[in-house]
């Protein structure tokens, strides 16, 4: 074999490497890949760990490459297509998991190598969180290390390790200007047309019962709202969302609006100061952006829609900060038109029949006087507050009112505006969030899925809309304290609502505020952001020029400072090259000069033949080294090194 083709031959330390490596980038996939794969993907890693403590041949190629089209196939098939996220994470996990069975060469591991780096960058199709950036960075380290390991031969760990962290730290900087240098883009990063968004929670375009008591179950913060000044009471925090007009007997829905029908900006008689605030929202690939009811001021590209809730011009696919002013005390569209009006009274004909008749007994009354008669039902009869209803037949609301009487917010909600629509009285359902919690480590209101709520509103004259939230007539806790103070024991609420020792809500606010600010100063530096900063740079608004000037500079000043950093240093601290150097001086000093080109175990040799009574001395020296530099010395040989200089004899004086 030549020296050439031995070199070239992967070492079989280094397969271990190689193998962690994959496993590594491979593992955290597993949630998001078939059963399936991931067996296949465990059982390759493992075969191939038994042949190399085996030191067993490799399967044939031929094999391999009917197992690989077997498995793009599966993929294939699984997905219903090659392209996307989640086929595509899927056939870079096979490809990372079938390459160590043919790796048999350097450029077959640098090809995992390199995989592996991309492969990381995967995961944040999935999650951006903080748990994931700091597994990723540890694995980056770990990539860092095999290349050292591959190429640097057998080292002590500690020694690898300590060369990894010098090299990210050299990147570091550079990493840091291209962050916030480099132009941003509006949407986000790590996404795909097809299947982006998929797995996005909150409220739907739709209403029926189980929504959102299916929603309670989570725990998953839906959004963030810090006031300016204090914040209000608990019973008035009512986020609205979507609002239903259109019913079906089952599902209420929204109201389907012609595009070239937009809606007039609502007419609102505030009787309270507005307060102003800020919301981080969470994506929810919808439009709505759930606003503290009554908005008075919203944020740019966002307008009322026809149920009075605030949209944006596109659905919300990236977590985004909205500023809001709103008043709490208010009647809004005193004046309503006739075409909303009677949206608001329509029903589906011939269900519910009894309902349809306790409504009609009520129509001689005020519209006050219904709205408070259908209160005063769920006050006086027996109504349950629960997550697990019983299930409904084709009369929903005749089952909810006079069988089961057990329901959560959607059924109250949905029964007391089927009731005031059934009696003449306008009304409709909105769906939001309502409450939340103050986080006493950075001062956000932090909003949950579990706060998911549904409430009433009803069309009085002279006073326009009003909320009425029948939950309340059952539940006074519900609206007051929290869904966890309204629901039993028994209700299946997430366990991040129910906490109940110090301790552990402690933890869980500095955790949720440690991520706050993950969010907004690392996942958040959108474009509006890159701005701010460049801003205080002195570039007010640059252009496309003036940001690759600046990018630019920043880079050749961060080039600078790390070379600097690093050339001088490793001059300076080069012990080995400096005892060396004072080795072959002492040398000289008896006439044998090393040439520049001469490599220390041939200068050795040279040095026996002309100076035999050095030779054991620059044999030593050379040995020594050679291991320094080439090999695994350590600090003992350093010294041995430094020792063979002082024993480098004086010359003898010519005498004449």
């Amino acid at each position: 074999m030549s020296t050439r083709s031995a070199a070239s031959e992967l070492e079989h330390g280094a397969t271990p490497w190689l193998l962690v490596a994959a496993l590594a980038t491979s593992a955290p996939h597993v949630e998001h890949l078939p059963i399936w794969l991931s067996l296949l993907t465990g059982a390759a890693l493992a075969w191939r760990t038994w042949l190399w403590h085996r030191h067993g041949r490799l399967p044939h190629q031929a094999w391999l490459a009917l197992l690989v089209v077997g498995c793009i196939g599966g993929i294939g098939w699984q997905y219903r297509t090659l392209f996307g996220r989640d086929a595509g994470v899927a056939l870079l996990v096979l490809f990372m998991a079938l390459k160590p069975l043919e790796m048999s060469r350097r450029r077959d591991a640098l090809v995992i190598v390199m995989l592996g780096y991309f492969l990381l960058l995967t995961h944040y199709f999935y999650s951006q969180s903080i748990p994931t950036g700091g597994w990723l960075l540890l694995v980056t380290g770990w990539l860092t290390a095999t290349l050292i390991r591959l190429y640097g031969g057998a080292q002590p760990l500690p020694q690898i390790a300590r060369q990894a962290l010098v090299l990210l730290a050299q990147a570091l900087p550079f990493m840091l200007v291209l962050y916030l240098l480099f132009p941003r883009i509006s949407g986000p990063l790590w996404g795909l047309p097809q299947d982006a968004h998929a797995g996005l929670s909150g409220l739907s375009d739709r209403l029926a019962p189980g929504s959102i008591s299916h929603l309670i179950q989570s725990g998953a913060i839906a959004f963030r709202s810090r006031f300016v000044g204090e914040v209000p009471e608990h019973a008035s925090l009512y986020w609205r969302g979507p609002v239903f007009d259109e019913y079906d007997g089952l599902t209420w829905r929204l109201r389907a609006t012609p595009a070239s029908e937009r809606p007039a900006p609502p007419v609102i008689d505030a009787s309270a100061p507005a307060q102003a605030y800020t919301t981080i929202l969470e994506a929810h690939n919808q439009r709505w952006l759930l606003a503290l009811d009554m908005p008075t001021e919203l944020p740019t590209d966002s307008a009322f829609g026809p149920g009075l809730e605030v949209l944006a011009r596109e659905p919300l696919r990236a977590r985004a900060r909205f500023s809001f002013s709103s008043v709490l005390t208010y009647r809004v569209n005193q004046r309503e038109t006739p075409t909303v009006l009677q949206h608001a009274l329509r029903l589906p004909a011939q269900i519910n029949p009894r309902t349809r008749a306790l409504a009609t007994s009520w129509r001689a009354l005020p519209p006050e006087r219904i709205a408070e008669a259908a209160l005063d039902l769920f006050r006086r009869e027996n109504f349950v507050y629960t997550l697990r209803p019983p299930l409904l037949g084709t009369d929903a609301m005749d089952d909810f009112l006079f069988v089961t009487r057990s329901g959560f917010c959607e059924h109250y909600a949905s029964a007391f505006v089927f009731l005031m629509r059934a009696a003449g009285v306008p009304a409709r359902v909105v769906a939001g969030y309502q409450g939340g919690e103050i986080n006493p480590v950075d001062g956000y209101l932090t909003v949950r899925q579990s706060d998911a709520h549904a409430w009433s509103e009803v069309w009085l004259a002279g006073q326009g809309w009003v909320r009425v939230d029948p939950t309340a007539a059952v539940a006074p806790s519900r609206v007051e304290q929290g869904i966890a103070a309204a629901l039993p024991d028994g209700d299946p609420l997430p366990a991040v609502v129910r906490l109940d020792a110090d301790w552990a809500r402690q933890l869980r606010n500095r955790w949720e505020a440690a991520n706050n600010a993950w969010n907004q100063w690392v996942l958040g530096y959108n474009p509006q952001r890159q701005r701010e900063v460049l801003s205080r740079l002195g570039l007010r608004q640059p252009d496309w020029q003036e940001m690759t000037a600046a990018l630019a500079l920043f880079s050749a000043l961060t080039l600078i400072a790390v070379t600097w950093w690093t050339l001088p240093r490793r001059r300076r601290r080069d012990a080995v090259q400096s005892a060396w150097q004072d080795f072959c001086a002492g040398l000289a000093r008896h006439g044998i000069t090393r040439a520049d080109w001469e490599g220390p175990l041939d200068f050795a040799e040279r040095v026996a033949r002309e100076k035999p009574e050095l030779a054991a001395l620059a044999t030593a020296a050379a040995s020594h080294y050679a291991e320094l530099r080439y090999g695994l010395g350590d600090t003992r040989q350093l010294q041995h090194l430094q020792e063979c200089v002082r024993r480098i004899p004086k010359p003898r004086r010519r005498t004449i």
